[in-house]
């Protein structure tokens, strides 16, 4: 499975990798010849891995560059890195927080490659319209088009988890060309989806003032007021979004 991770992440010469742990994944990236940033929380694997990697591929060690932080809270890479991938592999808790974060914080980041929780994966890829389409689906459509890209069983593990995970990649893509901002229509997103059996019309009427304005917005942005939002793409959401915040 690292092989083919490692294959999925590309030619780039720069990686992001969270969550290293004891570096088997590093080490085949850099054994690709990539250029790896690796961030890690724990202090303890943090000191380890680059010894880990030296005493495994010498010289290689030095395109490695550790980060000792919280994933979520890295705002700037060091020395002016601007990786062009990023792979992980990513607990349930963190994994949508993660993926979106980074695609909006690093621009530079044309692929995102990680490894989640299959059900997690299948919210992250879903189309408008199914069943496990909502908030993470839409909001990652803003950024990239996604897709499954191989399933992982328990026994590629150790110790053996209870799920099933899966490998998501995401690549870059313009976002929709509205005159709004990325967090304006995650407003949106997250208001449709709230209560996902009410209509756009009710689900909305918080942000627009109540419901006949909700409605109003609606028609203005040429989305039927009786669907819901598990059928509007992310075009949709940011009509909507630029005829409430413009």
């Amino acid at each position: 499975m690292v092989s083919k991770i490692v294959r999925l992440a590309g030619a780039g010469d720069s990686v992001l990798e969270v969550g290293p742990g004891l570096g088997s994944l590093t080490l085949a990236l850099l054994a690709a010849g990539h250029q790896v940033t690796a961030v890690e929380i724990d202090p303890v694997l943090a000191r380890q891995l680059p010894i880990t990697v030296a005493e495994r591929l010498g010289p290689a060690a030095e395109r490695l560059t550790v980060v000792l932080a919280d994933a979520l809270k890295l705002e700037q890479l060091p020395n002016g890195s601007a990786p062009s991938a990023l792979v992980a592999n990513l607990p349930y808790n963190v994994a949508v927080p993660v993926l979106l974060t980074y695609l909006e914080r690093f621009g530079s980041l044309d692929k995102v490659l990680v490894m989640v929780q299959a059900e997690v994966a299948q919210r992250l890829v879903a189309p408008p319209g199914s069943r496990t389409y909502g908030v993470p689906s839409a909001k990652l459509a803003w950024w990239a088009s996604s897709r499954l890209v191989g399933n992982v069983p328990p026994k590629a593990f150790f110790p053996v988890p209870r799920v099933d995970s899966a490998l998501v990649l995401a690549e870059r893509q313009a976002p929709p060309s509205v005159t709004v901002s990325y967090r304006q229509v995650c407003a949106v997103i997250d208001a449709a989806f709230a209560q996902r059996r009410k209509t756009l019309r009710s689900a909305l009427a918080g942000l627009a003032g109540g419901p006949v304005a909700a409605g109003a917005v609606l028609e203005a942005a040429g989305v039927d007021s009786s669907l819901r939002g598990e059928r509007l793409t992310v075009e949709d959401f940011a009509r909507i979004a630029e005829v409430l915040y413009v």
